[in-house]
């Protein structure tokens, strides 16, 4: 059975993903602690990395810069790096030189989770792999073999994991590409706004080549390109309506947005079933409150709701309340998608 791959991604920022992925892969693990969990940060912003290795409060970014300062540097980054010079060939590497165990600088961090950090670098990387994807050699697909750089770093270490977590960037980067197409299950977290709807049409469009403007592009699609290799597209896992009102289920306000995305999803789903992973939306488009002073308090001290106290808390030197009917009422959203990944997954 091939080891499920669960990406977080939208084609837009400020969704809430990266703090939906520390909170669910968390409790994920905490309810599987048998399961070994590897995570993939596949973003130069680096926040979930963050997030894992402490937070603002417990300085999860020095740790970070003392782990892009090792040799080798330990990001994926770092990995990417070592690839740069013999780019269409999997070189003979341990993996496990790039990786960090999260646990060992935060305590709130389950033993089970293994950490590729995220790394700024992504970024003076990207133009390079790009223009060695699109180089033209005689008897190799130069794209295919960039594509396959994450599933190359994987494959040594498949045994090892029961379940993999990648964080994506918004942009449809090369490294991005990377990632998706190393994926099995795509998790979409949307706002209610109409950015938010656009952002998903384009996501379908991104990957899956559904409603191009033109047929110009369709040979030149991520879809089209991995098809022509026999490579599987990932499924749509699960959609996340994100930040709603917490007592009030979605705010007339936004009702209409969020109705338009359930049709517009559902379109979908009628005319593309085979690229969901579910057969309705009851299943697979999901509501998640809006997690307020609780879910900042939780970033902020790098330790998932779980294991947050409630009460008077220290954040940066000012005392925030965490109040507990709060805290479970996340939490309660939080174990409700869990429990879906603990019957999928």
């Amino acid at each position: 059975m091939k080891l499920e791959r669960v990406i977080f991604w939208n084609n837009k920022g400020g969704t809430g993903k990266t703090t939906l992925a520390f909170q669910l892969l968390n409790e994920y693990a905490y309810q599987n602690k048998k399961k070994r969990i590897l995570v993939i940060d596949v973003c130069p912003q680096a926040n979930l990395s963050e997030l894992l290795l402490g937070g603002l409060n417990q300085g999860g970014s020095n740790v970070l810069l003392m782990r892009q300062g090792a040799n080798p540097r330990a990001t994926i980054g770092g990995y990417f790096q070592m690839r740069l010079p013999a780019p269409y060939s999997a070189p003979s590497f341990n993996p496990r030189d790039y990786l960090t165990k999260p646990h060992q600088y935060n305590q709130y961090i389950g033993e089970n989770i293994d950490l590729l950090c995220g790394d700024a670098m992504l970024e003076l990387q990207s133009n390079a792999i790009s223009t060695l994807a699109n180089n033209q050699i005689p008897g190799t697909n130069t794209w295919v073999a960039i594509i396959n750089w994450l599933n190359d770093f994987i494959q040594p270490i498949e045994n090892d994991y029961d379940l993999v977590f990648l964080d994506a960037n918004p942009s449809f980067s090369m490294y991005t590409q990377i990632a998706i197409a190393t994926s099995t299950k795509v998790v979409f977290p949307v706002m209610a706004d109409d950015s938010s709807r656009r952002a998903i049409q384009n996501a379908f469009s991104l990957i899956y080549g559904l409603k191009l403007p033109s047929e110009i592009y369709s040979k030149y699609a991520f879809a089209e390109k991995l098809k022509e290799v026999n490579m599987p597209l990932p499924k749509v896992y699960m959609i996340l309506k994100n930040r709603l009102t917490q007592y009030m289920g979605a705010a007339s306000a936004y009702a209409t947005v969020l109705q338009e995305i359930d049709k517009d999803v559902k379109s979908l789903l009628e005319t593309y079933p085979e690229i969901f992973d579910f057969l309705s939306l009851d299943y697979g488009v999901i509501d998640v409150r809006d997690f307020q002073t609780t879910g900042v308090v939780s970033s902020a001290r790098g330790c998932p709701m779980q294991k947050l106290r409630a009460g008077r808390l220290d954040l940066m030197g000012k005392r925030v309340a965490v109040k507990e009917e709060y805290r479970q009422n996340c939490i309660d959203n939080i174990e409700v998608i869990v429990n879906k990944m603990n019957k999928d997954l």
